[in-house]
């Protein structure tokens, strides 16, 4: 399925209906009076957040969407129908903009969370409603409300426990493939991966999450370049950051300041997240290569990164053992000493 993480539509809620001009007249019943029903209220426009669902691919296609009008009033005092609800239903993490695409009006963080965006139309009164001692035959009645309208854009940002930050290259599609099921498209040259992709960790029954591999980053890609900020901001919602660097190319200290560099200069906290660093592609490496790499890597992030490779498995699980923890602590199940935070009946901890 193709990947679509921003769509804008239009949407708009239902008119009410029309009340009834309407006089009762039976055999027998001289001077009924009038008897006209309400009409109907117009369906209203709802955003739910259903699981199951990574992508707004369903909102390229149909682009309008229009709750029907509220039934209009009848004689008999019968009143119109409601009309039906529209519920647009998108990935959990989906933000709905207004049409200026940055005013937040919504955010559907959590599975099952069902949110009002625009209210049906009042249906108008009948002429029943209007019947007094002084006026016993009003010979009007209300028309309905005039419904919502609106351009809204939804933009889906990934919610993952952690997410993979590098250059293009960089190798993380390759390290996604081997630390879950996902099957990404690995291949040897930039921008293999146009679109994010995740990933379930099974490290035991027990021990699961999710790993978002976005497409590599380039300088200036807090500005626009390259695949700009689009993807950025699928790591948002991410918990932690694994920063791959390709062990491969010459000048590693460099690749890690353009990334930490986009990432301070994008902002949303991504600079602040914690950030577990890994050299990737040691098995293309000597011995001394690695080290000397790894050296380069320590001096300008002031801590040793992790030795992994994709292609052999080589230091993979270590690397998602520490993820693990990163998240665990996240969770609040460990302390920032990996100690276990003891949880009460209630949900209460110390």
């Amino acid at each position: 399925m193709k990947f679509l993480d921003q769509a804008k539509i239009y949407i708009r809620s239902g008119n009410g209906g029309a009340g009834s001009v309407s006089f009762r007249r039976e055999k027998f019943i001289p001077n009924g009076g009038p008897d006209g029903g309400d009409g109907g209220n117009g369906g209203n426009v709802w955003v739910e957040a259903v699981d199951g669902l990574n992508t707004l691919i369903d909102y390229r296609y149909q682009q309008h969407f229009k709750a029907p009008t509220g039934g209009h009033g009848q004689g008999r005092q019968m009143h119109g129908a409601k009309g039906e609800d529209i519920v647009l239903k998108v990935p959990v993490g989906t933000q709905v903009l207004g049409e200026d695409k940055e005013t937040v009006v919504l955010d559907m963080v959590e599975a099952g969370q069902k949110e009002l965006l625009l209210s049906g139309g009042n249906g108008g009164w009948g002429n029943v409603r209007f019947k007094g001692p002084i006026n016993q035959a009003p010979r009007h009645a209300n028309p309905g409300q005039e419904g919502q309208e609106m351009w809204i854009w939804l933009r889906l940002k990934l919610i993952a426990d952690i997410g993979l930050a590098g250059l293009p290259n960089a190798g993380k599609s390759t390290f996604l493939a081997a630390a879950s099921a996902a099957r990404p498209k690995i291949a040897d040259y930039p921008f293999t991966t146009l679109a994010p992709n995740l990933g379930m960790v099974d490290l035991s029954p027990g021990e699961r999450f999710v790993i978002a591999d976005i497409p590599g980053l380039i300088e200036g890609a807090s500005e626009g370049a390259g695949l700009g900020t689009r993807f950025l901001g699928h790591v948002e919602r991410s918990a932690s950051l694994i920063h791959l660097i390709d062990g491969t190319q010459d000048d590693v200290a460099e690749a890690y300041r353009i990334i930490r560099g986009e990432l301070d200069a994008y902002g949303e906290g991504l600079a602040d997240k914690q950030e577990i660093l890994a050299l990737n592609k040691i098995d293309a490496l000597t011995p001394e290569a690695r080290e000397e790499k790894a050296a380069e890597l320590a001096a300008v992030a002031g801590r040793r990164p992790m030795l992994v490779s994709g292609v052999s498995g080589e230091g993979v699980p270590e690397l998602l053992r520490a993820a693990w923890a990163e998240v665990r602590k996240t969770r609040g199940e460990i302390d920032e000493e990996g100690d276990e935070i003891e949880t009460f009946a209630d949900g209460w901890k110390p």
